[in-house]
C-alpha cells in the first residue's frame, strides 16, 4: 500500500485530536508563527490535511539526526512520526537468517549521530526485541553519539512484580535494552510507574489520557451523564484521575466472578494449606489465611448512566466483557472501553464484537488494523504528535516538561 493511500486510510479510520496540537507549540510560540508550519486558529477538518501541515523543525542542532526502523511492517504511526519530523527513514536492513537469527545491516554512516529507533511492538514480541537489541548494538558499535529507544508500548510491563517462583522479566529487558547501548528510552503509559526505576538510562513516560479524555468530550454524545468505572480495585486510581478531570462520578467493580483464575496468579494458594515440620521444629509462624474475594459486585450507580471503562492495556478482553454484562445489568445503557494499549490478542475482536460493549476506543502504540476490519466497535486514536514532539525536544536539548503539563501521578 502506497503512503498516500495509507494516510487517506488514517483519515477515515483513525480519530486525531486537532486541539491537542498544543501539546506541540514551545510555551512562547505564536499559534500562527511557529515551527510546526500550521495556525491552531485553522482545524483541522481533515486528518490528512493535519498530517501534511505538522513538520518539527529537526535543524537547530549541529549534529544530525537519524530515524530507524527495525519492524519494517509496523503501523501507520511510524510514518505519521516521519511526516511529521521531517527526517529521512535511516537506511538499514534486518532480516532472518535461515536458521533464525536476526541480522542487522547498518547501511550508512551514524557517527556523532542522534539516533531515534522506533519500533512498535507487532504480534511476534519476542522477536521484535530482538531486532530492537541488535539494532541498538549495531548503531553502538557504529559510533552514534545517542540512541534513544521510541517505544510507544513496552513489552512485558505486566511481569513487572515478583510472583512465585516466577521472575520480573521487565526489569530482565530494561537491563538488556541498556546494554545493548540505548541511552534514552521514550514509552507511553507504562503498566506501572515504577518500572521506571528499572532503567539505568532516563526514561519519559507519556501520557495517552489527554488524547482519550478529549475523545470522550467530543465523540461520546451526553457525555455529561456518563460515569467512569474501574473494572478492579487496582484501577481505581487511574479511574478516579479521568472522572475529576471530565467532572463525573466514578464507579468500581469489585469482587471475583465465579470460576475465576485470577487466584492462581496472584498465589493465594502459594503457601501450603497445612503445616509442615520439615524445618526447624521450634519455630512457628502464624499460618496465613487464604484470600476469599467477595461476589462480583458495582460499587456505585449506574443505573440510566453511560459507562466509561479506563484501563491501560486492552489484551485478553474477559475480564471487559463480563464488566460490561454486569454494568448493563445494573442498568448502564451505553459502555465504553478506553485504554491506551490495544493489544487485542487471540479472539478478542470477535469477543467485542458479540458483547455488550459498543465502543473499545485506544491509541495506535500497538498496530491493530487488523482486528479493526474483524470488529467495527474498534477505535483508534492517534498520539503520533506528542512522540513526534517528544523526537524533536530530545534531539534539539529542550524540555520536556511542556509534555507533562497538568499531568498527575495517578494519570
Amino acid at each position: 500500500m502506497c503512503f498516500t493511500s495509507l494516510v487517506s486510510y488514517c483519515s477515515s479510520e483513525t480519530w486525531i485530536a486537532d486541539s491537542c496540537l498544543k501539546v506541540l507549540l514551545p510555551c512562547t510560540a505564536d499559534y500562527n508563527d511557529c515551527s510546526l508550519g500550521i495556525g491552531l486558529s485553522k482545524r483541522a477538518t481533515m486528518s490528512h490535511q493535519l498530517i501534511g501541515s505538522c513538520h518539527c523543525d529537526m535543524t537547530r542542532h549541529t549534529h544530525t539526526c537519524k530515524c530507524f526502523v527495525p519492524d519494517h511492517a509496523c503501523t501507520f504511526v511510524v510514518l505519521f512520526f516521519f511526516r511529521r519530523l521531517g527526517v529521512d527513514l535511516g537506511k538499514s536492513v534486518v532480516y532472518q537468517e535461515s536458521n533464525g537469527e536476526t541480522r542487522v545491516d547498518v547501511k550508512e554512516s551514524v557517527r556523532g549521530q542522534d539516533i531515534f529507533i522506533i519500533q512498535t511492538i507487532p504480534r511476534d514480541v519476542n522477536t521484535a526485541i530482538m531486532e530492537l537489541l541488535v539494532m541498538a548494538y549495531a548503531l553502538k558499535t557504529s559510533c552514534a553519539k545517542n540512541i534513544i529507544g521510541v517505544i510507544p508500548y513496552f513489552p512485558y510491563s505486566k511481569q513487572c512484580k515478583m510472583r512465585k517462583r516466577g521472575s520480573i522479566v521487565c526489569k530482565l529487558l530494561a537491563s538488556m535494552l541498556a546494554k545493548a547501548g540505548l541511552t534514552h528510552i521514550i514509552t507511553m503509559d507504562l503498566h506501572q510507574k515504577e518500572i521506571q526505576g528499572f532503567f539505568s538510562c532516563p526514561v519519559d513516560n507519556l501520557r495517552a489520557s489527554p488524547f482519550l479524555i478529549q475523545y470522550i468530550q467530543e465523540e461520546i454524545p451526553d457525555y455529561r451523564n456518563a460515569v467512569i468505572v474501574a473494572k478492579s480495585p487496582s484501577a481505581a486510581k487511574r479511574a478516579q484521575s479521568y472522572a475529576e478531570r471530565l467532572r463525573l462520578g466514578l464507579a468500581v467493580i469489585h469482587g471475583e466472578a465465579p470460576g475465576s483464575e485470577a487466584d492462581m496468579a496472584d498465589g493465594r494458594h502459594s503457601p501450603p494449606a497445612t503445616r509442615t515440620t520439615t524445618g526447624h521444629t521450634g519455630l512457628e509462624i502464624p499460618l496465613m489465611m487464604a484470600k476469599e474475594k467477595p461476589p462480583i459486585t458495582v460499587v456505585g450507580d449506574v443505573g440510566g448512566r453511560i459507562a466509561i471503562i479506563v484501563d491501560d492495556i486492552v489484551d485478553n478482553v474477559e475480564d471487559f466483557v463480563a464488566a460490561a454484562e454486569l454494568l448493563k445489568e445494573r442498568g448502564a445503557y451505553k459502555i465504553y472501553i478506553m485504554a491506551t494499549h490495544g493489544l487485542l490478542s487471540a479472539e478478542a475482536p470477535t469477543r467485542i464484537e458479540e458483547s455488550a460493549i459498543d465502543e473499545v476506543v485506544v491509541t495506535n502504540t500497538v498496530p491493530h488494523e487488523l482486528q479493526k476490519l474483524q470488529c467495527p466497535k474498534i477505535k483508534t486514536v492517534d498520539v503520533s504528535m506528542i512522540l513526534a514532539e517528544a523526537i524533536r525536544r530530545i534531539h534539539n536539548g529542550e524540555s520536556m516538561a511542556y509534555l507533562f503539563r497538568n499531568i498527575a501521578v495517578d494519570d
